[in-house]
């Protein structure tokens, strides 16, 4: 229920999953963010619920997911699994609240927008269902500059590689990670081929392999033509947040030993021509972003160095270096068949060849960004 404070109406805030990972997170955010609320119900699974945690300085109870901790609340931030927002947000919304909701169960569906207020705010205001939905957290790394790009030289088709954080698969990722890192730790393993597989066994958590000492090019579970589903969230939500439903997208997701922060090499080919000098003024001014970074000693994006919940950027210019003119190869993942060009899967699907991703482009219209 909303309350009057001294400046007015404070609303009435729920947490849903207050006590996962990106729930803890959200807790700190708000303890350190100006605060606009009243209330602020700490809602988890009933096997959590009697915890107390802090969120503002103040220990709150959590209380136990049902449809009665929704009466009153103007506001529900949910962070679960897909199955439990499926079922429980429709329940939040019905009770009065605007849900915001951080799962995929509602990202693909049509009477629901799929918002980055940088981008696309003004879809907030056609929410039917009382439901706004926010992207994957790897495609939200990269929307907001491509965004900005976009409107500025019109955005043609992406080619993205992400390097995502074991953060993302919850806590039982982190865990893994640890455990395995302890059992590698002062040891000569990860010199032979197989070696760790050997020494981890089955305890691979939510990786199908050992992700210590390694790099694991898979992310999600399997979807149609090969894609993991980490990759069809990147390709499908940046098409819908940019409002391009037919944007090519080529997209490899990697899971990398690092405890938490995705990181991003990002190759977008525009309509217009691009420099790289205006390509850098729009991303230093774009909203949420750190100054673009040069190469230099402890000048790129790093995950370990980043403290501030916004993207970094570095290293915007032609994908290829020595190449005045911004042309280079893109490769995708397959070679194409004798004579035949590359093309995206999308297009494959589609019936149609894609843009051979390896003949010379006009000028500066490929932009290479890394981003953490």
């Amino acid at each position: 229920m909303t309350t009057t404070g001294p400046g007015g109406p404070a609303p009435t805030l729920a947490v849903v999953g207050a006590t996962g990972a990106v729930g803890t997170v959200l807790l700190q955010i708000l303890s350190h963010r100006a605060d606009i609320w009243g209330e602020i119900r700490l809602i988890a699974s009933p096997r959590s619920a009697g915890r107390k945690l802090t969120v503002r300085g103040e220990e709150v109870e959590v209380l136990a997911l049902s449809e009665d901790v929704f009466d009153g609340v103007d506001i529900a931030l949910f962070d679960v699994p897909d199955e439990v927002a499926a079922q429980w947000v429709p329940v939040a919304a019905a009770r009065g609240a605007v849900v915001v909701d951080n799962s995929a169960a509602f990202r693909a569906d049509p009477d629901v927008p799929l918002v980055v207020p940088e981008v696309n705010a003004h879809t907030v205001r056609n929410r039917p269902r009382g439901i706004v939905a926010n992207p994957n957290c790897t495609t939200l790394s990269m929307i907001v500059a491509l965004g900005a790009l976009h409107a500025e030289f019109g955005l043609r088709e992406l080619v993205v590689s992400s390097y995502q954080a074991v953060s993302g698969a919850g806590r039982a990722g982190v865990e893994t990670l640890r455990e395995q890192l302890a059992l590698v730790a002062g040891t000569e393993l990860g010199t032979t081929p197989g070696d760790l597989r050997r020494a981890v066994g089955d305890r691979t958590g939510p990786f199908p392999e050992p992700v210590a000492l390694n790099v694991v090019p898979w992310a999600g579970s399997l979807r149609e033509d090969g894609w993991s589903s980490e990759e069809m969230k990147v390709r499908d939500e940046s098409r819908r947040i940019l409002g391009l439903p037919d944007l090519p997208v080529a997209v490899t997701c990697v899971r990398v030993p690092v405890v938490t922060t995705h990181s991003l090499t990002v190759h977008a080919r525009f309509q217009g021509e691009v420099t790289v000098d205006r390509a850098r003024e729009i991303l230093a001014t774009a909203p949420r972003r750190r100054p673009v970074r040069q190469p230099r000693r402890r000048g790129v994006p790093d995950p370990r160095r980043r403290r501030r919940h916004r993207p970094h950027l570095g290293r915007p210019g032609p994908p290829r270096p020595g190449r005045s003119d911004g042309a280079g190869t893109v490769r995708v993942r397959g070679q194409p068949a004798q004579g035949r060009r590359p093309e995206h899967r999308a297009d494959r699907r589609a019936g149609r060849g894609g843009p051979a991703l390896n003949r010379r482009p006009p000028r500066c219209r490929w932009l290479f960004i890394g981003s953490v």
